[in-house]
């Protein structure tokens, strides 16, 4: 198991290198300034980890509530995933209309570029972590 640090260290990482890789080319992509796309990447990644601790606190009262200690099916977690990424997505587009003073269609296809971007980064920078930084082997007793 990693440690506490070790997750500390993975978090900070994570955040800061997908901060400066989206402030860098969301500008060029989108005429923006980097301080401006730096700003987005801020507001987008506080309002996922937000919405996360949100929405998932809010389906575990739904499922207590409607489920009790039922184990969670295959299909449940489709459309618990589904509906997440659908808020993530509203909230998303909602702030980047605001901060970029985007219209409907142009924000759609700036948070579905950020969707698609943190799907294969999160991939990438998993996978090389754990090349650079190996997961500890357990010591025998």
């Amino acid at each position: 198991m990693r440690s506490f640090w070790d997750r500390v260290r993975h978090s900070v990482l994570f955040e800061g290198i997908a901060l400066s890789i989206v402030a860098v080319f969301g500008s060029w992509i989108t005429g923006h300034s980097i301080s401006e796309i730096g700003v987005l990447g801020l507001v987008m990644s506080l309002i996922a980890m937000g919405w996360n601790f949100l929405y998932n606190w809010l389906f575990d009262k739904w499922y207590v509530a409607n489920r009790g200690a039922k184990p969670r099916t295959v299909a449940l977690r489709i459309v618990h995933a589904l509906l997440f990424e659908g808020g993530l997505l509203g909230f998303g587009i909602v702030a980047i209309m605001w901060l970029l003073q985007m219209n409907f269609a142009q924000a759609l296809l700036l948070d579905i570029g950020f969707a698609v971007f943190f799907l294969v980064y999160a991939f990438v920078y998993n996978w090389v972590y754990d090349l650079v930084f190996p997961v500890p082997v357990a010591k025998a007793v």
